[in-house]
């Protein structure tokens, strides 16, 4: 099956159909990449729409971003399964577009816009910063076990936890039109409620089905179904495929670069977060794949996936797109198909690479309403949320723990609902403060080496 020894604490191994190093044969190879391609492909792209339509960015950058959302996922992805040199941890492991940077992203990006910053330079600004960023990630892949050791769970799942919560008003935000429905007053208006609802409620009955791919698969259908039903009430908008060519050829900085440092230090905090979740999922993939979840060749594995981590944030930067990270939703279709041959991630990355090519695929996803959207995105804002929560589980929630995570969080989203308390600050201090979740993150990691920790 596998060439590599287990570790002796790894006594639950998973009875695999395929493991890490064998190469199924092509048919089955493709169906299993097709089957992770449902799981992710809205993940994917999900990111990208949120923000091009909150900054308003035209239908012909939006689809060109979207389209190179998923070329940049697939590149990442084949780095990740081949592992080439020091990139990449050799398992079959998907990356994508990361959830944690949308909210400093749309929240900072807005500002801009609103205060008479054109809107490509805003976009420029934006992946000057996503470029810088990425040396932050690529520089902790060499350091994680110093950088473990100052970022604890704790800090981490209040980081998460902030980022799901922070989003949770972009997500309603989306179910009632998003912001262009506010600006023509038909915001949450009965065909928006009713398109963001439907999707929302098919996702929680489709998860009662006890088939374990209609649960993997129930927000890819859920939004086919909206999508269809935004077709009979007359809310799909094909208007960004007028124009579009047969084939997207990358073009690197098309909006130019610039920077900010108001946006800087709250993505540089979500990048080092965003480093540690990807341990977590690579140690899962580890685990499903029979492989050690200890010793030298896991921290190889860990080094290598958090590398690309940061060097493909680095390509999305250059070719117009956002940060990428490890995705968690892989390790659910392994432990389905009982695949784990990381030669299928190669198929995976072949698809999504094909796909980005081809603009009628990015056109036809912007096409949905941002209603239709919106009921998905609460679903996924709030796993985002239950993540956080979940990583707090996982620790001793003592008095000292408790009092940091109240703090962190009363500062983090006191600052997301109130930006006013900031006004009379000094300029550097506002930029530092103006995300919830930089706020509440630099104030758990203070306070956790501040407070003394209780001997157990």
């Amino acid at each position: 099956m596998s060439d590599q020894k287990l570790s002796p604490n790894q006594t639950d191994q998973l009875d695999l159909v395929y493991g890490l190093n064998d190469r199924p044969r092509p048919i089955i190879a493709f169906l299993a990449a097709f089957q992770h391609l449902l799981a992710i492909i809205v993940p994917i792209v999900t990111p990208g729409l949120l923000i091009c339509l909150a900054l308003g960015v035209s239908k012909e950058d939006t689809n060109m971003i979207l389209s190179m959302s998923l070329v940049i996922s697939g590149i990442a992805t084949f780095l990740q399964c081949k592992k080439v040199g020091p990139f990449g941890a050799g398992l079959l492991i998907v990356q994508g577009t990361s959830f944690n940077f949308i909210g400093p992203i749309i929240g900072i990006g807005s500002a801009m816009v609103a205060a008479g910053t054109p809107v490509e330079s805003v976009m420029a600004a934006i992946f000057g910063v996503v470029i810088a960023g990425s040396f932050i990630e690529m520089g902790v892949s060499r350091i994680l076990p110093w950088v473990k050791m100052l970022i604890t769970p704790l800090v981490t799942g209040i980081v998460v936890l902030l980022i799901g919560l922070t989003l949770i008003k972009e997500g309603l935000i989306s179910m009632g039109g998003g912001y262009q429905a506010m600006s023509n007053n038909t915001f949450a208006n009965p065909d928006n409620l009713i398109m963001s609802c439907t999707v929302l409620g098919l996702i929680i009955l489709l998860n009662r089905i006890r088939i374990t791919w209609v649960k993997s698969s129930a927000i890819l259908i859920a939004l086919i179904v909206g999508y269809v039903l935004a077709g009979f009430m007359g809310h799909l908008d094909f208007s960004g495929l007028e124009d579009a060519p047969l084939v997207q050829i990358p073009t690197p900085m098309h909006f130019g670069l610039d920077f900010s440092w108001s946006l800087f230090i709250p993505m540089a905090f979500i990048y080092l977060v965003t480093s540690l979740e990807a341990i977590g999922d690579i140690t899962a993939t580890s685990k499903l794949s029979n492989q050690p979840v200890d010793g030298a060749t896991w921290m190889e594995r860990i080094k290598g996936g958090v590398l690309v981590n940061g060097a493909n944030s680095f390509l999305a930067g250059i070719f117009n797109t956002f940060p990428s990270s490890v995705f968690a939703q892989n390790n659910g279709v392994i432990q389905l198909t009982g695949v784990a041959s990381r030669y299928v991630g190669i198929w995976i990355a072949a698809l999504l690479v094909i796909l980005g090519l081809l603009p009628a695929v990015a056109g036809v996803i912007q096409a949905v309403p941002q209603a239709v959207l919106g009921g998905a995105v609460m679903v996924m804002f709030g796993a985002v949320a239950a993540s956080g929560i979940n990583i707090l589980s996982g620790i001793h929630l003592d008095r000292r723990a408790l009092l940091i995570i109240a703090i962190s969080l009363a500062l983090g989203l006191g600052v997301a609902q109130v930006p006013q308390i900031l006004e009379h600050l000094p300029e550097l201090f506002r930029n530092i403060f103006s995300s919830g979740v930089a706020t509440g993150g630099i104030a758990a990691l203070l306070l956790n080496i501040i407070l003394p920790e209780t001997k157990k």
